[in-house]
């Protein structure tokens, strides 16, 4: 084959499609920037919350989905769920600003095939998305280890405590955590503050706590332990 020949094939190799779900417009920007620097990568479609990305995934059927954990009205989790049903052939990789000791392994749960933090050098992100493509998962090593023991052991343990609540909830209980407010929360993940109110009252059934006060300590506790675990800081068995 003439070196003519092969140099137009090339040209003509069709990029990946990618279809990137986040709602802050400059954080969309600049992801979109870095996606367009890969010559075989490209974005096919942007959306702003889990409904408009629902049907741009239909529209588009692009090679991957990149989406935010936070963003109005439902959550990127709750995305990655309905594309289970919806798009199952489709992978989905979760990029955020949330800790991946915290949200890594909530996210392969749910379905997504990664994640990576905003906070990682544009290579490790384009890393990551070729990884998913190339259908393994993408995670740092740092937590790749916990998953894995997590992972080999979750058929055998029946699904408890933070582990029992929806995506939603989780996000509502990691922020309860934090020691951050109803109206607080509300503002953040775009909800009602009686939206919030519904999510911890079954935050509260779903791990057994007495009382609205227990409910802040546990969350509290395990907010304390996830941070102790992602800086490497023993416990003392606490």
């Amino acid at each position: 084959m003439k070196k003519n020949e092969t140099l137009s094939k090339r040209k003509k190799t069709p990029k990946q499609r990618i279809l990137l779900v986040e709602d802050h417009p400059m954080t969309r920007m600049g992801v979109n920037l870095l996606i367009s620097s890969d010559s075989k990568l490209e974005v096919c479609g942007e959306a702003g919350n889990v409904g408009e990305a629902l049907d741009a995934a239909i529209r588009l059927s692009p090679s991957i989905v990149i989406t935010d954990v936070s963003l109005p009205g439902r959550s990127g989790f709750e995305l990655v769920q309905d594309m289970q049903a919806c798009c199952p052939g489709i992978p989905a990789l979760v990029l955020s600003m949330h800790a991946e000791s915290i949200y890594a392994r909530r996210a392969l749960e749910i379905g997504a095939r990664g994640y990576v933090m905003k906070s990682e050098r544009g290579e490790k992100v384009l890393e990551a998305i070729h990884t998913v493509l190339s259908g393994r998962i993408s995670v740092s090593e740092a937590v790749s280890g916990q998953l894995l023991e997590f992972l080999s052991h979750r058929s055998k343990q029946k699904q408890s405590g933070p582990d029992s609540l929806s995506p939603r909830e989780f996000e509502v209980f990691k922020l309860i955590g934090e020691g951050v407010s109803t109206q607080e929360i509300a503002k953040r993940l775009n909800l009602s503050p009686k939206t919030i109110e519904t999510h911890r009252a079954h935050i509260k059934d779903k791990l057994h706590a007495a009382s609205a006060p227990r409910l802040v300590a546990m969350a509290a506790d395990w907010f304390a332990r996830q941070s102790m675990a992602e800086n490497n800081i023993p416990s003392n068995g606490i």
